[in-house]
């Protein structure tokens, strides 16, 4: 990557100078110096108040701003997935406790998506519980899993997209936050229905 920074002076029209006075921004681009073969060049110009002295601090905001697909991600999935925009709640300390809640929700779908993609050799147990994995083997059979193998958190979580729709077949793209959000319901579901099993029938 190439990234060239420089203060700038913006300023306003004559008639518009005491409403908005001037500002100093950093213009801050990165571009990668060769084009790779399965996609186009990254060639981001952007615009900061923020002060960028140094290289180093330029680096920063380049990273703040890859981060932002990310954040994006997770607002769609707490209005799309969540819903948290059709919530009707009277006071505005409710609907900040119901925010609160979804929050959490959210990143957990964002965070067992992303994992499955950066972390899938890892233990399936650093994820679901053991009555949770035994209800997943139990409900989904292996046979219909794609070439993933057992005992890995990979295995795991596309057994719980399929509780959520997903087809697993060997055509099929990845799996995403709906499908995770889905299966997760189901599971939690299912998760206490046995709590109440155990509690009423005694085994």
């Amino acid at each position: 990557m190439e990234i060239r920074y420089r203060r700038l002076r913006i300023q306003t029209a004559r008639a518009k100078k005491k409403r908005y006075p001037e500002m100093k921004v950093t213009v801050i681009e990165a571009r990668e110096q060769q084009t790779p073969a399965d996609r186009d060049r990254i060639d981001w110009k952007l615009i900061t108040d923020l002060a960028v002295d140094s290289r180093r601090q330029a680096v920063e905001k380049v990273q703040w701003y890859a981060l932002r697909w990310k954040i994006e991600v997770f607002h769609k999935i707490l209005k799309s997935v969540c819903r948290a925009e059709q919530a009707r709640l009277r006071t505005a300390q409710r609907l900040m406790n119901l925010l609160a809640v979804f929050c959490i929700l959210s990143w957990r779908v964002f965070w067992l998506t992303m994992t499955n993609r950066i972390a899938s050799d890892a233990a399936p147990g650093e994820v679901f519980t053991a009555l949770e994995l035994r209800i997943l083997d139990r409900l989904v059979r292996d046979k219909s899993i794609q070439d993933a193998p057992k005992n890995l958190l990979s295995h795991y979580l596309i057994k719980l997209a399929q509780l959520g729709g997903y087809l697993a077949r060997n055509c099929d793209s990845p799996h995403g936050n709906e499908t995770i959000w889905r299966g997760l319901t189901r599971l939690v579901d299912i998760q206490l229905g046995v709590f109440l099993s155990t509690k009423l029938v005694g085994n």
